[in-house]
């Protein structure tokens, strides 16, 4: 199964990141203080972990990844951040939270400074010079807080209560940034950063500095870091390399399944807190020639789509095989605010895919995906209907009781063996499950479609098996235009709001 990669963010109870819940008893809003000016404003230094490093370019790539082992460091209070925007039709705004004397101060960065959820854009400028001194590259970075964080002191917290990591889902709501006073950030998410600098193997001097709008917003330095860079050849492309949105951070242990089917009279208890899952618009749309197993010469609509639970409660499902069955009773659980289960329903079943890129268990019907013509009338539908169920994207970690460490945040994590006997698949509150449309059976067959308008249309729980606070949300559609000739096929995906993600 082909998902869009995430950009990891403990399940002490599932409903216990309540104590992370925004905002505090005497929160004060100062759109226009100066960070210096506050009580227990963090203190930010650039440092360098190392004055050289080596980096490989990789066959076939168009450079290198400037990973060059500099950090943020944070000392007199956390570095805190709320990133938000209202709708998509509104901007993104974002504030900083200072932790002043028992009151929470917050500071509205200036505005469009942010304009994603994937960090502090330009935060970083890189000018790379050969041997000769002749400058051969320059480039800025973004700043994701929540990058591979690390302790610099022993008297600092043990761990961070902050995500491990910054969304670049376009349909990001709400995110949470943060570094813990004594630790320090990576200015750069690693070698997956996925931008590149054109540098053949040779020896330059990297000088990096932050930029003067950052510096001049968090009271830092112009101090700069010079780093020796050593570009060598590689020869395998990177492929041995994981890949992810999320690094692996500091995970907890993964939440075990029921030891044994529930027992008693299936019930919801009135007043219990439900999952709310919630359907996103469609984006990453291509028009792509088929993967293996399609049909060679037609035109396919390729897209990803994203189901994310608003909470209050966790999505968990758990399956249970019977000796000899192919399929897994499935049981959606429920947990009272003390994160307590206090009931169950049958909700299916679950099955074992064995095609090459799945291999994994799936619970059914957890979203379906359909093209509608432009009166909305269904014209295709996609075969992707069952789904291994895992927190692959950070959408709205501004809701109440959202999860900031998921642990199941990629298939290998939260879906189960061939031999498995039981099966835990949990969407964790706040957090998004996002599949890529590519695979054969789950993009629409366009190629003698008339052009025109169509849309998209991603629908969570279409058979309303899970139980939820709501399902006015369930539904989403994007519009998309059909262009071109059979063969030839284009596609023209219009803003949604704000978000311009074709």
């Amino acid at each position: 199964m082909t998902r869009q990669q995430p950009s990891a963010l403990t399940r002490s109870a599932f409903i216990a990141a309540a104590a992370l819940a925004l905002g505090a008893a005497g929160t004060v809003t100062a759109p226009g203080a100066t960070a210096a000016t506050q009580p227990g404003t963090p203190k930010l230094e650039l440092i360098a972990a190392t004055p050289a490093v080596t980096l490989d370019r990789w066959e076939g790539e168009p450079g290198v990844s400037l990973d060059l082992g500099t950090y943020v460091t944070v000392d007199g209070g956390p570095l805190e951040f709320r990133v938000t925007r209202k709708s998509y039709h509104d901007p993104v705004v974002a504030s900083q939270i200072i932790h002043s004397g028992g009151r929470t101060v917050t500071k509205t960065l200036p505005k469009d400074l942010v304009k994603d959820f994937s960090g502090l854009p330009g935060f970083l400028q890189i000018s790379v010079t050969d041997q000769s001194g002749r400058k051969v590259a320059a480039t800025t970075q973004t700043f994701c807080p929540n990058t591979r964080a690390g302790r610099i002191r022993p008297d600092a917290p043990g761990t961070s209560k902050y995500p491990g990591g910054c969304s670049d889902n376009p349909f990001t709501l709400g995110g949470v940034w943060g570094v813990e006073k004594g630790w320090a950030a990576a200015t750069t998410p690693g070698f997956d950063s996925g931008s590149t600098v054109d540098l053949q193997p040779g020896v330059y001097s990297a000088k990096v500095s932050v930029a003067k709008k950052y510096r001049d917003l968090f009271g830092m330095s112009a101090k700069s870091q010079t780093i020796k860079v050593t570009v060598r050849q590689g020869s395998d492309g990177g492929k041995g390399l994981a890949s992810g949105r999320r690094p692996a951070g500091d995970a907890p242990k993964s939440p075990r399944p029921a030891s044994k089917r529930p027992t008693g009279s299936a019930g919801v208890p009135a007043g219990v807190p439900k999952p709310d899952l919630r359907a996103l618009p469609a984006y990453g749309i291509a028009i792509t020639d088929g993967e293996d197993g399609d049909v060679p010469g037609k035109d396919y609509l390729a897209f990803s789509a994203t189901v994310w639970n608003g909470g209050p409660s966790p999505l968990v499902v758990d399956g249970f095989r019977s000796p000899g069955k192919d399929k897994m009773d499935a049981y959606q659980y429920f947990y009272d605010s003390k994160g307590r289960q206090v009931g169950y329903t049958p909700t299916g079943t679950m099955e074992w895919d064995p095609r090459e890129g799945h291999q994994h268990w799936h619970f059914s019907d957890f979203a379906s995906y359909r093209l509608l013509g432009a009166d909305k009338k269904e014209i295709v539908r996609s075969g992707k209907e069952a789904f291994c169920l895992a927190n692959t994207d950070a959408i709205d970690y501004t809701v109440k009781n959202a999860n900031w460490h998921p642990y199941n945040t990629d298939l290998a994590t939260a879906c189960g063996e061939e031999t498995s006997v039981s099966v835990r698949e949990v969407l964790d509150v706040g957090n998004g499950d996002t599949y890529s449309q590519y695979r054969p059976g789950q993009s629409f067959d366009v190629t003698n479609l008339p052009n025109g308008t169509y849309y998209i249309q991603v629908i969570a729980n279409p058979d309303n098996r899970l139980k939820e606070q709501s399902t006015t949300n369930n539904i989403t559609y994007r519009k998309v235009v059909l262009g071109g000739t059979a063969g030839a096929r284009t596609v023209t995906v219009p803003k949604y709001g704000r978000v311009d993600a074709p």
